[in-house]
């Protein structure tokens, strides 16, 4: 995997910032599951921007 590869953040900024689609069926287990996904795609980059941090401030 080539390095545009691995920082290519098109699809999680399209998961985030997508229109609403009417054609999608919409319940609360839904909402909720997807607002779960949302919840820990931000933990896990703020996650791994901490780290990143922390590497690079040891050097």
């Amino acid at each position: 995997m080539s390095a545009k590869e691995a920082f290519d953040f098109g699809p999680v900024l399209g998961y985030f910032f997508r229109k609403k689609d009417p054609s999608r069926p919409s319940n609360f287990n839904l909402k909720v599951m997807h607002g779960i996904n949302k919840i820990s795609i931000i933990m896990f980059l703020i996650a791994l921007t901490v780290m990143i941090v922390r590497f690079i401030s040891r050097m």
